[in-house]
């Protein structure tokens, strides 16, 4: 069953991006690099619980 989940940058700690997962397939927590509007630039997001 995919779950909603919520992406946070490493570098500021916002809240900026949500996405689903399969936790039956990823079960450790997710990081992407994506943009920040608030860094102004391309960092790690990480998954928040």
């Amino acid at each position: 069953m995919r779950t909603l989940v919520t992406l946070a940058c490493t570098e500021c700690k916002r809240r900026n991006y949500t996405t689903k997962k399969n936790k039956q397939n990823n079960p450790e927590r997710i990081e992407f690099k994506k943009h920040c509007k608030w860094c102004k630039t391309h960092t790690v997001h990480k998954e928040t619980r």
